[in-house]
């Protein structure tokens, strides 16, 4: 059965639309790079707060854990109030939690400001993708603009890496949280200037059901993978959050087909390309960790970089990702369809975790570090670009929020299982080196480690490899049809 929405008059371009994708590509990079930049000023940060390693992690738990249960309806609250006021609205709380959390005299007051940062990052990333999706409606213009938001979104992480060891180093701890407020005034100022207002639907009404279900759900299944970093994957609060986060999710796919405003509209996600892409950014999420953190380990404790070497180290590949990323949507997937595109990329991106796994101590950077990285970008940018804008693509506007709301869900929820998987097996590896070695020779010790870099490579690798088969299968063949009003096709 083909269903399609009633065409529309194809809508005006924005003015300053190129301005405001600078707006929007300064809020998602805020809200991307504060996901690791806290990461390498975590040791300041404990030193100076008093609190201990097991709590460490939940400084970077915290607020994945908000962000990633609450996208979903974040997404939909920009549907129901207007694109631009939820914008507004996000970078305000986003601003305002990252001066707490740099004022923070305790641990508790630094986890409750990265708890809130979740929050209105979940308002604010929908929107901006959102804002994206309704700002540029020539086709062109809107791959150009997808590319690069895709590059910001793939590179936003390793760029967090450089700017946190930058203010750490030369500043102080806290620099990583206020460096917010530069980034929210200057966004901020620009979208109250050039965002055109946006109409309330007042006829629809906020999905409760389908919310509490959802944000649950997402909660349960996030909190039981950070809980597989310090405890066993046999412990009940690991492996009962994931079940129970699994069976509110199918019970939130239930309800959704049920209600009358569904939170989550089935028709966003039946069509088989943007399914294809849904899938294609959370294996990409999963797997981009392999390199993110397990790169940023190894340069700084098996090669001895200083934190803003290693933030320097990772810019190779982010050029290279944002070269393809912006080519594979503006040329590539016009000329070619999404299915060779990113099925190469995924394939590129697997090889390049492949040729990690021969990195050792005696490894030089410009020699083997620095073109293993420019192969993963490029590799990285053929998926991440052409997933994001072809999963919402077509989608009617009173829905470009959710759709949006859906891609950043995938991605945070990818990254989530990546931290957590392959913290897991990267520990086992090391362990299992060590089981019959003397743990006080150093040289035992920095091979273990390189033990444990090597597995988390290897399965990132296989994480790839298994989306280039998604690829393969789920995205049609040929050229996208592209429609100008924006309507959903949805096939099945």
């Amino acid at each position: 059965m083909t269903t399609e929405a009633p065409a529309a008059a194809p809508a005006a371009p924005a003015p300053h639309r190129w301005w405001i994708l600078a707006v929007i590509g300064i809020a998602q990079l805020m809200v991307v790079l504060d996901a690791t930049i806290v990461n390498i000023a975590l040791p300041s940060a404990q030193q100076d707060l008093g609190f201990s390693d097991g709590d460490r992690q939940w400084v970077v738990t915290a607020y994945a854990l908000a962000f990633g249960s609450l996208l979903l309806l974040g997404g939909r609250i920009a549907d129901l109030f207007g694109r631009r006021i939820t914008f507004l609205v996000g970078l305000v709380g986003f601003a305002g939690a990252s001066a707490l959390g740099g004022a923070a005299g305790s641990f508790e007051v630094l986890i409750a400001a990265r708890a809130l940062q979740g929050v209105f990052g979940a308002l604010l990333a929908p929107a901006a993708l959102s804002l994206l999706t309704t700002t540029f409606t020539d086709a062109k213009e809107r791959a150009r603009a997808f590319g690069v938001y895709g590059a910001i979104a793939g590179a936003g992480g390793a760029i967090g890496l450089l700017l946190g060891g930058v203010l750490t180093e030369y500043l102080d701890w806290r620099w990583t949280m206020y460096v917010n407020l530069l980034f929210a005034v200057v966004a901020f100022v620009g979208g109250a200037m050039l965002l055109q207002r946006t109409a309330r639907d007042r006829t629809a009404t906020l999905d409760i059901p389908g919310t509490v279900l959802v944000s649950t759900g997402l909660f349960a299944i996030v909190y039981g993978f950070s809980n597989a970093e310090s405890h066993d994957w046999s412990d009940v609060a690991t492996w009962g959050c994931l079940a129970a986060g699994g069976v509110l999710v199918a019970a939130f796919a239930w309800w959704q087909a049920r209600a009358a405003h569904p939170l989550l509209p089935l028709r966003v996600l039946l069509d088989r390309n943007r399914g294809a892409s849904f899938l294609s950014v959370l294996i990409s999420g999963v797997g981009m960790f392999g390199v993110f953190l397990f790169l940023t380990y190894y340069l700084q404790a098996s090669l001895a970089y200083t934190p803003i070497e290693t933030g320097l180290a990772f810019l190779p590949m982010v050029a290279a990702l944002m070269i393809t990323a912006t080519l594979s949507t503006s040329v590539l997937v016009a000329r070619f369809g999404p299915r060779p595109v990113v099925s190469l990329g995924m394939g590129v991106s697997a090889a390049g975790l492949v040729w990690l796994t021969g990195l050792d101590l005696a490894s030089d950077y410009a020699a083997h570090v620095m073109p293993v990285l420019v192969v993963t970008g490029l590799g990285m940018g053929l998926v991440i670009a052409p997933a994001m804008s072809l999963a919402v693509a077509g989608v009617a506007a009173e829905d470009a929020g959710v759709a949006s709301a859906a891609v950043n869900t995938m991605q945070q929820i990818g990254g989530s299982i990546g931290t957590a998987l392959l913290n897991t097996l990267a520990a086992s590896a090391a362990t299992d080196y060590l089981a019959d070695k003397d743990p006080r020779d150093p040289a035992v010790l920095a091979q273990a480690a390189l033990e444990s870099y090597a597995t988390a490579y290897w399965w990132s690798a296989g994480f790839f490899a298994a989306g280039l088969v998604v690829a393969v299968v789920l995205y049609r063949r040929g050229r996208v049809a592209e429609d100008p009003a924006g309507a959903p096709v949805v096939h099945m």
